[in-house]
Parts: C-alpha cells; sequence; structure tokens
C-alpha cells in the first residue's frame, strides 16, 4: 500500500475521534493544552490497537478468502465511509448523543474518555480486519492512525469551543470520503495490476 494511502486512512480514522473532541471541547469550560493532550493520547493509544486486532481477526481468515480479499476489503471500507457521511449528515443531537454519552458539564475523567475513544475506533477495528487481506504493515498504519488521532483528537477538543458541532460532522463526511475512494483504488490496483 502507498504510503500517501496509509496517511489517508490515518486521517479518515481519526474523524470520527475530532468530531467527537470538538463534542468534548464544547462541553468543557476552558480547556486546557494539557486536557486537550490527555484526550488525544487516550484516543490515539485506542485508535491505534484497534486496527492491529482487527487485523489479526482478518489474518485468521485469510486463507479462506485469498481470492477476493481486495473485494472484502473495497466492501468494508465502502461500507465504513458510507456510515461516517450518514453520521456526518444526521441531525445534530442524533450524532452528539452518539459522539459523546457524558452529558455537558460532567467532568471528562478517563474512563468517559476512554469509552468514547473507544466508540470512535470501532471503525478502525473493521478497518483492520480489511486490511488483513492487503500486503501492509500493520505496526506502521496502526502507528498512524494513532498519531492523526492524537492530533486531531488534540487539536478538535482546543477548536471544540469555537467551532461547535459543525465542523465536527463535515470532518466525519470527508473521512468517509476518504475511505471509499481508497476502497476504489484498492480495486482499481488489483483489478489492473493482474491485468498488466
Amino acid at each position: 500500500m502507498h504510503p500517501f494511502s496509509i496517511l489517508l486512512i490515518g486521517i479518515a480514522m481519526s474523524t470520527d475521534a475530532f468530531a467527537a473532541a470538538i463534542g468534548k471541547g464544547a462541553a468543557m469550560r476552558k480547556p486546557r493544552l494539557r486536557d486537550a493532550l490527555r484526550a488525544g493520547l487516550i484516543f490515539g493509544v485506542i485508535e491505534a490497537l484497534t486496527p492491529v486486532i482487527g487485523w489479526w481477526l482478518g489474518r485468521s481468515a485469510l486463507p479462506l478468502v485469498d481470492a477476493f480479499d481486495h473485494w472484502i476489503a473495497f466492501g468494508l471500507l465502502v461500507l465504513l465511509g458510507g456510515r461516517m457521511i450518514h453520521a456526518g449528515l444526521a441531525g445534530a443531537d442524533e450524532h452528539e448523543a452518539e459522539a459523546d454519552p457524558a452529558s455537558p458539564g460532567r467532568r471528562h475523567g478517563f474512563w468517559t474518555l476512554a469509552a468514547t475513544g473507544f466508540a470512535t475506533s470501532i471503525d478502525a477495528l473493521a478497518v483492520g480486519v480489511g486490511l488483513a487481506f492487503l500486503d501492509v504493515n500493520i505496526a506502521v498504519v496502526a502507528t498512524i492512525i494513532g498519531l492523526c488521532t492524537l492530533a486531531m483528537v488534540t487539536a478538535g477538543v482546543m477548536l471544540g469551543r469555537v467551532l461547535g458541532t459543525i465542523v465536527g460532522k463535515r470532518a466525519e463526511i470527508v473521512g468517509g470520503a476518504i475511505l471509499i475512494l481508497i476502497g476504489a483504488t484498492i480495486v482499481y490496483e488489483h483489478v489492473y495490476g493482474a491485468a498488466g
């Protein structure tokens, strides 16, 4: 997989967390950089671990689906991308309830952040399953996803008070479109690479 595609996956996987972080930043009274970095670190570690788990699960099924693995990766990425676009287009109240289980004004403790981080990392788990069928170094992909998430969540918390949920929802739409584009690229490279 091309390094630029890996970077795009990292950005796409971090948009859910970015949207949730904007909600958290909006709910916090005056988020400090320390609070934002803490949230970014929690989200980033969780987001880096989940694709590795998905990759491991996918690798164990690889011998059964070797002939059509690229279509599985494509289907998962399109499905996840479509879900992200749908969530980004959904009503703000519905999206906030999904992304931020803590009510505004409550302290954003470790377990609240970890639960939200896990909720936003389900997509990365499924992407990890899809990546198991491709020739990728999962450690590199997971590290990029984790670092992108760390950066995006830190920025999202700091910007949350100012930007509100609108930018977060748009980021999720862009992330979904990126996943669909990557899925189409995988099929294109496989079909035309095999023909060449």
